[in-house]
């Protein structure tokens, strides 16, 4: 099923309550660990051990660079926030270094299940579970209107619960970057793919939640996540 479901990226600079100035980290504080991760997305796939062991070593090293910036983040964290962004590190790993493949989940669609039933399906589970189609997007269509040739089905579908996304942005006017929820179905020459957003990110690597908001977010990613689940499989 391709790489495992599950960084937010960071600038490598100081920025505690008595150090504003955002200086930059000196590049040779986190040189030695990029190479050494660098070096191990060359080496064969006998060394899987390794490669393992080399994420994991690199994320403490660059951790404890970090200093009191990340302790004051993890403390601010969800529980489990650390498990998160190791597995997101390690797809980061594993993917060659490619940051979306290390921030989404994906599910290969099953042979037989058409892109109507996915359709379908996605809007099902979003009525069922309240949550609003605000939009769908035909790139593939709008591609073959452009071009007069056939196109692989590229296909953006966009939901939201209007009251979590504005308490999620009152707590972080970063989150309205993440709005609206998005699904996307993608044609691949080995058949169709879903993909969206690594939800887990947003509940374990945020900011502490309030109970009621938390509940709330935990509900928009339960959806997402079923949403996948089902659609991939045509369960109507």
């Amino acid at each position: 099923m391709g790489l495992k479901p599950h960084p937010p990226t960071h600038e490598w600079t100081h920025h505690s309550a008595q150090d504003t100035d955002n200086t930059p980290m000196p590049a040779g504080d986190i040189a030695l660990p990029l190479a050494s991760t660098a070096m191990i997305f060359s080496l064969p796939h006998p060394f899987p051990t390794l490669r393992r062991w080399t994420a994991f070593s690199t994320l403490a090293w660059m951790t404890l660079l970090a200093g009191c910036d990340a302790a004051t983040a993890l403390g601010k964290a969800q529980p489990g926030a650390g498990a998160v962004a190791l597995a997101v590190w390690q797809r980061w790993v594993d993917s060659g270094g490619d940051v979306a493949a290390a921030t989404t989940w994906e599910r290969k669609v099953q042979p037989g299940v058409r892109a109507d039933d996915v359709e379908h399906i996605l809007l099902q589970v979003a009525a069922e579970r309240n949550m609003k189609d605000v939009g769908q997007l035909p790139l593939s269509k709008e591609l073959e209107a452009r071009t007069g040739q056939p196109q692989k089905l590229l296909m953006v579908y966009s939901f939201c619960n209007p009251t979590t996304a504005r308490a999620m942005v009152d707590v972080s006017p970063h989150m309205a970057a993440y709005l609206p929820c998005r699904i996307t179905l993608v044609e691949r020459d080995d058949g169709l793919w879903l993909y969206t957003l690594n939800m887990d990110m947003m509940l374990k690597l945020g900011r502490t939640l309030p109970p009621g908001l938390r509940a709330e977010a935990q509900a928009v990613r339960d959806t997402l996540h079923l949403m996948l689940e089902r659609a991939s499989k045509g369960e109507i």
